[in-house]
């Protein structure tokens, strides 16, 4: 009953314009027969049946997208009886052209050339036997033409329709799937930038804690600057994190965010608990890239959260070094380098989630991150980070 019916069932736009179509070659058939046969002698004289037949192949159109092989079966016996009957060769074989096309374009290759073949076999009827002149097999040839011809246009058709059709589903598979890698690659940058912040900041606030709870018994006026630094401490990170959560909400870019110009304030605080941090720059600092500046204090900030986690010391040596096509930044301690944040130094930073937070940033930045224990002792993590030329 689907393939009967055809693919895909019309609105009523094109059920008006079939309608159109056939008040056209209604019209059109009623006023070219006569003329058609003035001038073919020999032809059956134009009559109501002759009309009728005419009026019978024209109004099955309006139904050709909702019943393709009905509407090609009812012309295809108008024009037969038609034709059989002697009528002039005419407007009804336009009829005949339009019902093949739409089996064609409606219908399954197989099916429609079924369909298309018991109507042109059908028609070759009246070659063989007519109350007209039969042309006999030289009219085999120009009657084929009204069933080949449109069939093969409309086979033409129905293919370049589905090959658009494929098309634009495989570009819509395509933009479904950039929109979930694009969702998934902002999910992980924002799951990037959430343990960033709440690692450093509980890292900072755990080290201050244990420094308030050794100074209370003994010094507690002391212990209340421990206590204010972690108060500060929790504002800051709490403000970073709502920030990168906005970000989330809204679905779209942050504004301002974190860069080397708040390498200074990150020493300040770690002051606090205790790491004393030497700041070094060399070169000329200017305005970097939003991403490599992000990327660069990010490395910095986890590299200086580990040495204050793992490392066991009291200091530690940042330097930034700003160089024509490139930043380099290095966090360097005396402390111990056997093993940071579930990383062994023999597989030069493949495993832990910092130091491969670390590693994912600087390489999607298409720059190169060595970390390891240093010869003379301590760890040493090193971010070498293209920069374009300014034009």
């Amino acid at each position: 009953m689907a393939a009967m019916r055809g693919s895909g069932q019309p609105g009523w736009q094109e059920t008006a314009v079939d309608a159109a179509l056939a008040l056209v070659l209604l019209g059109f058939g009623l006023l070219a027969t006569d003329l058609a046969g003035d001038n073919q002698p020999g032809s059956r004289p134009v009559d109501a049946a002759c009309r009728v037949l005419i009026a019978i192949a024209a109004l099955a159109l309006p139904v050709r997208r909702r019943v393709p092989l009905a509407t090609l079966a009812v012309v295809t016996v108008a024009t037969t009886a038609y034709l059989v009957l002697g009528y002039p060769y005419g407007p009804i074989l336009l009829t005949f052209l339009v019902a093949v096309y739409t089996v064609a374009v409606r219908l399954p290759v197989r099916l429609a050339a079924l369909a298309t073949g018991g109507a042109f076999v059908l028609l070759l009827t009246h070659v063989f036997w007519s109350r007209g002149p039969a042309p006999g097999w030289a009219g085999v040839l120009p009657a084929s033409a009204w069933a080949v011809v449109p069939f093969a246009v409309g086979t033409v058709v129905r293919v370049n329709r589905e090959a658009t059709a494929r098309s634009r589903a495989e570009q819509a598979r395509s933009r479904a799937e950039q929109a979930r890698r694009q969702a998934d690659e902002e999910r992980l940058r924002i799951a990037q930038e959430v343990h960033d912040v709440v690692g450093h900041g509980l890292a900072a606030i755990s080290m201050q804690a244990e420094i308030a709870l050794h100074l209370l018994p003994k010094r507690p006026e002391q212990a209340e600057t421990a206590l204010t630094a972690i108060s500060r401490t929790s504002r800051e990170a709490l403000d970073e994190l709502r920030v990168t959560l906005g970000a989330v909400r809204r679905g779209a870019e942050r504004g301002p965010v974190p860069g080397l110009a708040r390498l200074p304030a990150l020493r300040d605080r770690l002051a606090g608990t205790g790491l004393a941090v030497r700041l070094r720059v060399v070169g000329a600092p200017r305005e970097l890239p939003a991403a490599v500046d992000l990327a660069a204090y990010r490395v910095v900030q986890e590299a200086l959260t580990n040495v204050l986690r793992h490392a066991g010391v009291a200091s530690a040596e940042v330097t930034v070094d700003y160089r024509a096509d490139e930043l380099t930044v290095e966090v360097t301690d005396r402390g111990a380098g056997a093993r940071r944040d579930g990383l062994d130094p023999a597989d030069d930073g493949t495993g832990g989630h910092g130091l491969a937070g670390m590693r994912e940033r600087v390489d999607a930045l298409g720059g190169r991150l060595a970390v390891g224990p240093r010869p003379d002792g301590g760890f040493r993590v090193y971010a070498r980070l293209p920069v374009e030329r300014s034009a």
